[in-house]
């Protein structure tokens, strides 16, 4: 049932304007009001705090189903999820309160900043730091490719509070877009999922409430992690929906297209590549749905499973996106059908919340 409401909520009222979005390279504002009238925006968030309190299965099927039409949109709820996520593993019961509750009634997107220009897979690295200044902490840095950046009223910042510590010298705070002394760098131009703002965020002198910080101080890299083992399962399941869409729309077009006297989906060597899209789609999604349940349950094994559904998932998207283009010819690589913004936009899902080269070394060290 969630999924087919889903399904047809982004049908109706997402598609039309996914290739707007794409072209334009605005924000799917269609698609945050559809998906807020519906309470679908951040689904993750716990009834206590007034949220849908949807389990990580519910989130993986609404993300998956958002992607396959639009994979701008589909970021709506998965980085409400990811930006939050920290607050809800080792928040306190205050900050909890005060930030699940806008969010869950659509209020305020949240966002996530853990890249730096000079730490990406290096996160540990980072150059950005908090000082205590009596009940306050002043941070001083920059943020990189942060997803929503601009559109989303809160941030998780991770922070550097002891630098002799590396690691565990990291904390973790919220900031508000409000905050005096935060700003924007510009937009990103980037290959795909243009809809979804990718923009620097400069800390100059952000004051904020001690109470601020997520969690005790030094546990924030820690906390990024953790956070990073339920959300990987999040953009498996974008990737999933990418590769859906065009496994979709490629199986629509092959039954239309005459050649040599009949529909191209009669040859068999388009059948093959159809059955392969198919077949690699669907181990990816029972990959996910695992990881989504042992997510759910914290299972031990989790960050092996998050890590794996994530690096297969991406790697199937990207795979079935350029057959899909291949099966359309040449009007497959003109932006007059979906399938080219699907192939750049699946490329992302290999690279952010750690590439697929730091998965598999994630991989190896928790091997189960």
């Amino acid at each position: 049932m969630l999924r087919e409401s889903v399904r047809s909520l982004a049908e109706a009222k997402i598609l039309p304007f996914a290739a707007a979005v794409d072209e334009e390279s605005r924000f799917p504002q269609e698609a945050l009001d559809a998906l807020v009238a519906n309470d679908l925006h951040a689904v993750h968030v716990p009834e206590t705090y007034g949220g849908a309190g949807a389990d990580a299965l519910a989130t993986v099927i609404v993300i998956e189903e958002v992607a396959r039409v639009c994979a701008s949109s589909s970021l709506i709820p998965a980085v409400n999820k990811l930006g939050s996520l920290p607050v809800i593993l080792s928040g306190s019961e205050e900050l909890k309160a005060k930030y699940l509750g806008p969010l869950a009634k659509g209020d305020a997107m949240f966002s996530y900043a853990l890249s730096e220009p000079d730490a990406g897979s290096d996160a540990a690295g980072m150059k950005t730091r908090a000082v205590r200044d009596g009940d306050f902490w002043v941070l001083n840095g920059v943020k990189r490719w942060i997803t929503n950046a601009g559109v989303s009223e809160y941030y998780t910042v991770m922070a550097v509070t002891d630098p002799e510590k590396r690691s565990k010298g990291i904390s973790a705070f919220v900031v508000e877009k409000s905050d005096e002394g935060v700003s924007f760098g510009a937009p990103e131009k980037k290959l795909g999922i243009k809809g979804s703002p990718t923009r620097e965020v400069y800390l100059d002198n952000v004051r904020i409430p001690a109470d601020r910080m997520i969690g005790a101080e030094g546990t924030g890299f820690a906390t990024a992690m953790k956070t990073l083992d339920h959300t990987r399962i999040t953009i498996a399941a974008q990737a999933l929906g990418i590769a859906q869409g065009a496994l979709d729309y490629a199986k629509g077009y092959v039954q239309e297209r005459k050649q040599f006297g009949k529909p191209i989906g009669d040859f068999q060597g388009v059948q093959f590549m159809l059955a392969d899209m198919a077949m690699k789609i669907e181990a990816a999604r029972q990959l996910t749905y695992s990881a989504a349940a042992k997510s759910e349950r914290v299972d031990g094994d989790l960050t092996f499973f998050g890590a794996a559904a994530k690096c297969f998932a991406s790697d199937v998207a990207m795979e079935v996106t350029t057959d899909a283009v291949q099966l359309l010819g040449g009007y497959g690589y003109t932006r007059d059908y979906p399938v080219e913004r699907m192939m750049r936009d699946a490329k992302i899902t290999q690279i952010y919340e750690g590439t697929n080269q730091v998965q598999r070394i994630v991989m190896a060290r928790n091997l189960p």
